[in-house]
């Protein structure tokens, strides 16, 4: 009982405690944080769903903490293979982008002008989780019969300065976070592999997050680019990072990302999972 009604005052609430928003993270940890803040805060206040930025050390850490349970929202593409996927989380959005591609680069000094030449080689990749930053190239390896060193950097970016730096051969990347980085560092790389486009990462929700309380974080999202307020946020968050264009969001649901789904059912990569 609180003190206050001993004292004979009103006794207010307390506000509910933020749920935890978990982000993959591509990038550093500061610059997660700072693309990031903004835009919890701004859906926090629309939605009136208060939500706390949380990220891993590395993604795979970030991601651990989902199938922990330890994380009630997260922006992610990491809980699309078979057994991930029985978790039951559901997507809420997506970032509006063109789609994401898996990319096996190496720069442009680089001898190597096939994916057979990396053989025996160290190939650098963000982590064992990720679908363009180690599926897809990984897959486009092995449908090659290349066999490579995998390094893992803990972030997308940081396997980018494993290869700027010439610790490695080759990276297996995004193609959309590798072309973000080469445009700060005016690095120049070429593309030895890539795959098809699936859509970037989702908004997703823990099953026992209410339907309720998911559309309202839904309808945030969707609704920042059109909101002048919104605009502001995405358009800061996007100066964050260096961006050329804002990433705003539009609605998505499971079914936009079956292709994730089959690519796993078929990958010649073995699943960790």
């Amino acid at each position: 009982m609180c003190l206050a009604l001993l004292l004979g005052t009103a006794c207010q609430a307390a506000p509910p405690a933020p749920y935890a928003f978990g982000v993959l993270n591509h990038r550093s940890l500061q610059a997660t944080a700072a693309y990031w803040n903004p835009i919890l805060i701004y859906v926090s206040a629309r939605s009136g769903v208060p939500l706390e930025l949380h990220i891993g050390r590395t993604a795979n850490e970030t991601t651990d903490r989902v199938v922990a349970g330890k994380l009630d929202f997260a922006y992610t593409n990491h809980l699309f293979t078979p057994k991930r996927h029985k978790l039951g989380w559901r997507v809420l959005a997506r970032q509006d982008t063109q789609g994401i591609r898996g990319q096996v680069v190496v720069l442009d000094s680089s001898p190597a002008t096939t994916l057979h030449e990396l053989a025996g080689k160290p190939v650098a990749f963000a982590n064992p989780y990720g679908l363009t930053g180690y599926y897809l190239p990984m897959d486009a390896l092995l449908r090659a019969e290349v066999n490579v060193t995998p390094l893992f950097s803990g972030n997308q970016e940081a396997a980018m300065g494993q290869l700027e730096s010439g610790q490695v051969a080759a990276a297996g990347v995004s193609d959309q976070v590798m072309a973000d980085f080469a445009r700060r560092r005016q690095l120049k790389y070429r593309v030895l592999a890539e795959s098809k486009p699936y859509f970037d990462l989702a908004v997703m929700a823990s099953p026992r997050i209410s339907t309720a309380d998911g559309e309202k974080v839904r309808q945030a999202f969707i609704n920042m680019a059109g909101d002048p307020a919104g605009l502001r946020v995405l358009q800061q968050s996007a100066r964050s990072l260096g961006l050329s264009r804002v990433r705003g969001f539009v609605a998505a649901d499971d079914r936009d990302y079956a292709d994730y789904r089959a690519f796993f059912q078929h990958t010649r990569v073995p699943l960790n999972e």
